[in-house]
């Protein structure tokens, strides 16, 4: 009898221990949009998969509150393991405050990340690894150009090429143009920022005169649209180039998911294709400028050997694999990862096309800089005077370098 109730007691015991053992771990992520953000979905799923036993659970905090609200938790002593990087000062503000654990990336391959993972350390301390780069690309219509028999843009083309080839495909009479650029400062004159040494809060603009003389020299030419009729119409890039009269367009690689769709629902049903955004002469082909969204370890968390497993696998090859699936651009530049991001049903089947998806460097379109804000206003006024021809170029340019230099006297 004894020996019966040994038994059962062993049994029992073993019984109430399995669901302990079979409990998942739970890495808990602080987001925006996570419902709704396929890459984040994407991401989850393909973690899970290749980590069983631990489950992602995410935070979701409204968008357009991300910056106040996560800051708010931060300082009222969140645990939550980690925190994704929705603006790069957001990172750089929680680090000095101590909310950011710093990462230990002696054994992790950061090379695929083209140096983008340098904005994410505090004097050479990692505190945050990039998952995400919207970069910039060109757009271009291969049927226009079919029609018009000139052969497609490259992945090494400059700028004076490409203004060249801009008014090759012009054709007035048909209402094709050879470009468009969209109102944005970043369409127009970021290009500057792209050989990684100069950036837009570093108070000389000096370098921004070439970009704007370009762009005058198109829209004179009617090469493009001109910047009063987009802005009296309204009109917005995707729309624009969806028409199917623009032969080239340079703009971010999110507008690749959105050209995908209209394929998809019939808005517009042109071949179409990208390449490396042009390039100044000494400048490497294939270099470019975008933003970063990454992910930090809180440094409350209570499982930091568990986040940072999550946060390694998010920006490595893995998780940018996850990322590229739903057509969303990756941080990590691999072939592999471009492969990936080529397979999405709808990109264009060209080696030129998946060529665009290894940019050799990748700038930030603003860095994190003391007054930035301030700055960013300045420019952008100065900029619209530019283009709505209300100041020359040089007078815009020597007017953002006085009031950028006013800010620090």
């Amino acid at each position: 009898m004894k020996k019966m109730l040994s038994l059962l007691l062993a049994a029992m015991l073993v019984l109430l221990a399995i669901p302990a053992m079979a409990e998942d771990q739970v890495i808990t992520v602080v987001t925006w949009d996570a419902t709704t953000t396929p890459y984040l979905i994407a991401q989850k799923e393909a973690f899970e998969a290749a980590n069983p036993g631990i489950k992602i659970e995410y935070v979701d905090v409204a968008s357009q509150d991300y910056a106040v609200k996560t800051t708010t938790m931060l300082e009222g002593g969140d645990k939550s393991d980690v925190y994704m990087i929705k603006e790069i000062d957001n990172l750089i503000n929680w680090q000095a405050q101590g909310f950011a654990a710093p990462l230990d990336t002696a054994d992790y391959d950061m090379s695929g990340f083209v140096g983008t993972e340098a904005n994410y350390a505090v004097d050479g301390v990692q505190y945050a690894i990039p998952f995400r780069s919207d970069f910039w690309v060109l757009f271009y219509n291969k049927d226009l150009f079919d029609a018009a028999g000139v052969e497609y843009p490259t992945n090494d083309m400059t700028w004076d090429q490409y203004a060249e080839l801009a008014k090759k495909m012009t054709n007035p009479e048909k209402e094709i143009y050879g470009t468009h650029y969209h109102t944005w400062l970043s369409a127009v004159a970021n290009w500057a920022v792209c050989d990684g040494v100069n950036t837009l809060a570093d108070g000389q603009y000096d370098d921004l005169l070439y970009f704007y003389k370009l762009y005058q020299d198109l829209e004179d030419s009617g090469a493009c649209m001109s910047f009063a009729d987009l802005k009296a119409a309204g009109l917005h890039y995707s729309g624009a180039f969806a028409n199917g009269n623009i032969a080239m367009m340079p703009m971010g690689y999110w507008y690749v998911s959105t050209l995908i769709g209209y394929n998809k629902d019939g808005t517009c049903s042109f071949n179409w294709g990208i390449t490396a955004v042009p390039h100044l002469e000494g400048v490497p082909a294939g270099s470019s400028f975008g933003n970063l969204t990454g992910a930090m370890i809180n440094a409350k968390s209570e499982n930091k050997d568990l986040a940072w497993k999550y946060v390694a696998w998010l920006g490595g090859p893995e998780g940018a694999k996850a990322t590229a699936s739903v057509g969303a651009r990756p941080a990590w530049v691999s072939e592999d990862v471009a492969g990936a991001m080529a397979s999405v049903e709808g990109f264009p089947a060209d080696e030129t096309s998946k060529g665009a998806l290894l940019p050799s460097g990748v700038a930030m379109e603003w860095p994190v800089a003391e007054k930035v804000a301030d700055i960013k206003t300045i420019v952008n006024e100065e900029h619209s005077m530019i283009m709505a021809r209300e100041i020359t170029p040089e007078e815009g340019i020597e007017e953002m370098n006085e009031r950028v230099a006013e800010l620090f006297e």
